[in-house]
């Protein structure tokens, strides 16, 4: 462990090591939200499409049915893919703000009380805070009776901790950072300050914080409405599904297209806002101040796959009806939270790429990068594709993993005997079996993608073209990310929808009526969609740009660690005292 005591100087030697230090945790905590996203999508997907293509489908048997032999690894993969890899994506963004706040803080010394070091500190202080906050947010989600909106509740608990988050935070800035203008500054010949550098106090670094809040709080609602039961996007494709199934594909396919619009006006004008408050440091601390209450985010998102696993166990067990009727208002809760829960990772890793992107800028030296150029716009486009592959990769393991889930369930309803009957029971196990090892096995080609990419691009083109790659990469990555975990997202609650009846032109359809079979095969187009590959592009950008931070360094051709990086790259700050501290002087 490196402490930088008080009084020593920002750029000294055990700053630089810690920052090292976090820079390899950060990239292990990605690498590993790789494996467990992807895999775990894969996972997921494949027991979920063998288990409604044969079960429902073919066999017509209910969702959760013991009878079908897919039905454990369906559930099992709820836990692996919904509840690990969330957790392990949301764990990897908040460590990656964590090292960018940190990184950029660095380029500001400040006379604080912190020995200068206050910039850095705060990003960790701001998510002590959010943490106790979540407690405390955790703590107000309660319902007296069945009749309570389960929604509003966890609505409740949420709102809570945003709000007593931005409260304290507004202490915390103006008790850490001095009064005064901040100018970073990376003038490396003069040491002066360059034209155009935005100043900022720490009343603008708050605005940002909260700029990051709002951001996240927007992009959960955005999502929320584009795939709730009973919003327009959802109806459409109902509407659209007693025209067969080609038709709710196209209405899927277009509401998810649709549903980027929204989200990336909000995240333009938070980086726009968040930029216009405190510089790059604000975009970083924007992102700090929206994973801030990744504890109650993780709560809420990891409420889906639990209420469906009740649900499913509930099937299983042939409980009486009323317990299937209040474990599947829980679930139809827990899809839009889950929804909800993949637009704020989206964000999350927006704002988090951005942030790290601006550390690699100044890591690496670079001064600026120009799309003039023609081998950075090569790397624009080339990083624009990598996200293509990268779905078209997970997508289709989901594919070949789910080909062999159907030929393995149908197997088995040919060859034992007694299973639609209750009198032999399934072997779930050799379910589990493919699953597990399509998952190990098929995503070894994604994460190479997205581990060696920048490695070989750095150290082939250079920096500059390495960060036209990483531009490319995070705008198609963010936007692929949205289109994907909407459209699923919507398709799936076009499909429950149906359960409970529907209304289309005057007439009444429920459960296996031709719309609702349409509605089944949008849900399972859906399924690797908003589990595997549209979650998966949060890992993709996130961990290129965090693989190109810690090889900065070595693409610098005057600087061999972060460490030595401010002998070369002087950062500097102007510091204009206060009136009232004038006036004391």
């Amino acid at each position: 462990m490196y402490v930088t005591s008080k009084g020593e100087s920002v750029n000294s030697e055990a700053m630089a090591k810690a920052l090292d230090v976090l820079a390899g945790f950060s990239l292990g905590a990605e690498s590993i939200a790789l494996f467990a996203r992807v895999g775990g999508g894969i996972y997921t997907k494949a027991a979920d499409v063998g288990a409604d293509l044969v079960g429902k489908v073919e066999a017509g048997i209910p969702e959760d049915d013991v009878r079908n032999p897919a039905t454990i690894a369906d559930n099992v993969g709820d836990n692996v893919g919904d509840v690990a890899g969330m957790g392990a994506d949301l764990f990897g963004s908040y460590v990656a703000t964590m090292l960018a706040t940190m990184v950029l803080g660095r380029e500001i010394v400040s006379p604080d009380n912190f020995g200068g070091i206050a910039p850095v500190l705060l990003p960790m202080v701001i998510a002590g805070l959010g943490l106790l906050f979540s407690i405390v947010g955790a703590a107000l989600v309660k319902i007296k009776n069945e009749t309570d909106s389960v929604q509003k509740a966890l609505n409740m608990g949420n709102w809570a901790s945003i709000i007593l988050t931005a409260i304290a935070t507004y202490f915390v800035v103006q008790w850490m950072l001095p009064a005064g203008e901040f100018h970073m500054v990376r003038d490396e010949i003069t040491g002066g300050l360059k034209e155009g550098v935005v100043p900022f106090t720490k009343d603008g670094v708050f605005g940002a914080i909260v700029v990051g809040l709002v951001v996240g709080t927007l992009m959960s609602l955005i999502t929320e409405y584009y795939t709730a039961m009973g919003k327009r996007p959802v109806l459409s494709i109902i509407r659209q599904s007693s025209t067969g199934h080609a038709t709710n594909i196209i209405g899927g396919l277009a509401v998810g297209m649709e549903s980027t619009v929204a989200p990336i006006l909000v995240l333009a004008a938070g980086i726009a806002g968040s930029y216009y408050f405190a510089g790059l440091y604000g975009v970083s601390i924007a992102a700090a101040g929206m994973m801030a209450t990744t504890a109650m985010q993780l709560a809420i998102d990891a409420f889906g796959p639990i209420a469906d696993n009740a649900g499913g166990i509930a099937e299983m067990s042939r409980l009486p009806e009323e317990v299937r009727h209040r474990t599947d208002n829980l679930d139809a809760v827990g899809n839009t939270t889950a929804a909800t829960g993949k637009g704020f990772a989206i964000a999350s890793a927006a704002l988090t790429s951005l942030a790290l992107f601006a550390a690699f800028v100044g890591v690496a030296g670079i001064e600026h990068i120009d799309i003039y150029k023609a081998n950075v716009l090569a790397g624009l486009f080339v990083g624009g594709m990598i996200p293509f592959i990268f779905s078209a990769l997970a997508i289709s393991a989901v594919g070949r993993a789910a080909m062999a889930m159907v030929e393995e369930v149908r197997r088995q309803f040919r060859e034992i005997p007694g299973i639609m009957t209750y009198e032999a029971k399934p072997e779930y196990e050799k379910c589990v079996d493919i699953s597990t090892k399509a998952s190990i096995r098929e995503m070894v080609a994604p994460g190479l993608i997205a581990l060696i990419t920048p490695i070989i691009i750095g150290f082939a083109f250079g920096p500059e073209v390495l960060g036209g790659l990483l531009a490319g990469v995070t705008v198609s990555g963010v936007l692929m990310g949205i289109f994907q975990s909407n459209a699923g997202g919507a398709w799936d609650n076009a499909k429950k929808s149906f359960e409970k009846g529907v209304e289309i032109n005057g007439e009444i359809y429920y459960k296996k009526s031709e719309p609702h079979k349409a509605s089944v095969t949008g849900d399972t187009v859906g399924d690797p969609f908003k589990d595997t590959s549209g979650p998966s592009m949060n890992i993709l950008i996130k961990l290129m740009s965090i693989v190109s931070l810690v090889i900065a360094p070595h693409l610098n051709a005057n600087v061999k660690t972060i460490e030595q990086t401010s002998e070369q790259i002087q950062k500097h700050i102007i510091v204009k005292p206060a009136p009232q501290a004038m006036k004391k002087l």
